[in-house]
């Protein structure tokens, strides 16, 4: 019985390390961090409190930590053996996701809102782009594109249309389940409990930030077109 309680918590050992194409999963954002310095730069990341987290370099090298979605890295491990680009990521706490690849596709979670996925769908048919994408776990979306976005209610494309107003066009953004932040060409609008240490290091950076990212406990990262980036995690 002792063999096999010690073969049975060994098999659960490696469960947890959930090996990846680029990378193994682990449970800390130590794993994160060691691959951005290893890399030289990172475009993009999908930051959470709760759900994992996963960073982003070059084409589509990608590297995982934490209980990320299984449907998430089973796509991520596709795109890469397709060798296709990987553009954006979105990861929310409940688990819903969305991948950004090559020049109008996208991979999602079968749970997200419905009224999303059709306008998805809508911006794919027309051939146009997205180049920003944004939902949380209350059902709340934004897409952009380099043309136009489109937003989930009225309340939220008006307060997006104010930023534009004040200004300039809009680039991204980025809804936690309780705050927003949309980036602009010469600006920021913030909405909801956004962390001081984003607002803080946004005012400071001479990046012109085109990704943004952020989770409630404060943890943010943004970069340039260019991979030039900034992360507290």
């Amino acid at each position: 019985m002792k063999t096999i309680r010690v073969v049975w918590l060994f098999i659960l050992f490696l469960s947890t390390l959930n090996f990846e194409v680029l990378g193994q999963s682990r449970l800390n954002r130590a794993f994160i961090k060691e691959n951005i310095e290893k890399w030289g730069g990172c475009k993009n990341v999908a930051i959470t409190a709760t759900n994992g987290d996963l960073a982003f370099y070059g084409k589509n090298a990608w590297a995982s930590t934490g209980p990320t979605p299984k449907g998430l890295t089973d796509a991520l491990d596709d795109l890469y053996e397709k060798d296709e680009l990987i553009d954006d990521v979105v990861l929310t706490e409940n688990g819903y996701w969305i991948v950004l690849y090559g020049n109008n596709g996208f991979r999602y979670d079968d749970d997200i809102p419905s009224d999303l996925y059709a306008e998805m769908r809508r911006y794919n048919k027309d051939d146009e782009v997205i180049t920003s994408i944004t939902l949380n776990d209350n059902g709340d979306w934004i897409i952009i594109s380099e043309k136009h976005f489109t937003a989930s209610n009225p309340n939220i494309t008006e307060w997006l249309k104010e930023g534009m107003e004040r200004h300039g066009g809009i680039w991204a953004a980025h809804i936690t389940n309780d705050a927003m932040v949309a980036v602009f060409e010469k600006g920021y609008k913030y909405f909801g409990k956004v962390p001081e240490d984003l607002k803080d290091a946004l005012e400071k950076t001479n990046i012109n930030v085109y990704r943004l990212k952020f989770t409630p406990e404060g943890s943010y990262f943004f970069a340039d077109r260019k991979g030039r980036y900034a992360y507290s995690m």
